[in-house]
């Protein structure tokens, strides 16, 4: 009998196979599947109508207010998010705070955005004359074309979906999932559009573990001065070793008096180095991996990441060059993604 082979009692499966689980996944993937088709779907009706809405958001001279309510309002927010994030100017509006107060926040230079599935949202059909009067641009993303909403919209993308995902075709689903799709295309294609630099990106995500890549530089949060970890080539393994300790960074450079890295020694170096039976007297030249990966201190934070994880075999710390190409600093992972 295989060793994997096991005993079930009678009428017992294996958690993994039974009837209820199998019936679980069947039902997940009716979802996905369901929600799939209808995203493939409403991409190939769009066509023209998504060009056109592209064109008039990329010449708004104002802003792109999103407006909508209930699971509507919660989609058309995250639209807005996602604008603003990448380079275009955009607030969510609440349409039942819109109308008692929050209309004053439309110009006539802005693009108006509404997300509605039956096209017939009490709130957004009192905003309509507003924003007539006020002359900012309409764009409809409507679950249904033939409204007085839709018919009033500038622009009018069909999101329309046969059924929600929802067993009793009554819980926006489906219809939630294309519509932010849809919104993400839009965003993407200003993005696109506008040329939005990974410079540019950054200045809008300054905060957490993304901003400190894209905004930092090396030079920023490497060790440096008496912080530094450093040996000339003449020092001996066992001083270096004593030197690798004191600092605690997981590495030493070895330079000489000029500044110029000839190589470095990590704690792993340090391991295999005592499994060779190496004596802590000799010379540090002898020990070191010589013609180390290295970064500069004026590049960005992200730049180092990419250099520690994709090169030839993966590294943990960088020595750091300045712009003479002097030994300046050391910098290791944890420094780049730490919160």
């Amino acid at each position: 009998m295989s060793p994997r082979a096991h005993f079930y009692n009678k009428g017992q499966l294996p958690t993994g196979n039974s009837p209820a689980n199998l019936q679980k996944e069947s039902q997940m993937n009716e979802v996905f599947e369901q929600e799939a088709r209808a995203l493939l779907d409403v991409g190939r009706r769009l066509g023209d109508s998504f060009e056109q809405a592209v064109e008039l958001m990329a010449g708004c001279q104002g802003k792109l207010i999103v407006a909508g309510i209930g699971k509507s309002g919660i989609v058309a927010h995250k639209i807005a998010a996602t604008l603003a994030s990448t380079g275009s100017p955009a607030v969510f509006l609440n349409a039942g705070e819109a109308l008692h107060g929050d209309l004053g926040m439309v110009t006539s230079d802005d693009v108006v955005i509404m997300l509605s599935k039956s096209a017939n949202t009490p709130e957004l059909l009192v905003m309509l004359p507003s924003i007539r009067n006020i002359g900012a641009k309409l764009i409809g993303l409507f679950g249904r074309l033939d409204s007085p909403l839709a018919t009033a919209c500038d622009v009018l993308l069909d999101v329309s979906v046969e059924e929600e995902a929802c067993p009793l075709h009554l819980a926006p689903t489906t219809s939630c999932t294309v519509s932010m799709v849809a919104g993400d295309a839009l965003a993407i294609a200003l993005m696109r559009r506008r040329n939005f630099s990974p410079d540019e990106f950054a200045v809008y995500h300054p905060g957490g573990e993304l901003g400190r890549r894209l905004l930092y530089k090396v030079k920023d949060v490497m060790h440096s001065g008496d912080a530094l970890p450093r040996v000339s080539p003449e020092h001996s393994l066992r001083e270096a070793v004593e030197e690798l300790a004191r600092k605690a960074l997981g590495a030493v450079c070895i330079a000489d008096e000029s500044g110029n890295l000839l190589g470095i020694i990590t704690e792993g170096d340090v391991r295999r180095l005592y499994l060779q039976g190496r004596d802590s007297m000799s010379p540090v030249r002898e020990a070191m991996s010589t013609d180390p990966m290295h970064i500069a201190e004026e590049d960005p934070l992200g730049k180092a990441l990419d250099r520690m994880e994709k090169g030839e075999r993966k590294v943990y710390v960088l020595p750091v060059l300045n712009r003479e190409g002097q030994l300046s600093g050391l910098l290791r992972m944890h420094d780049i993604v730490a919160k």
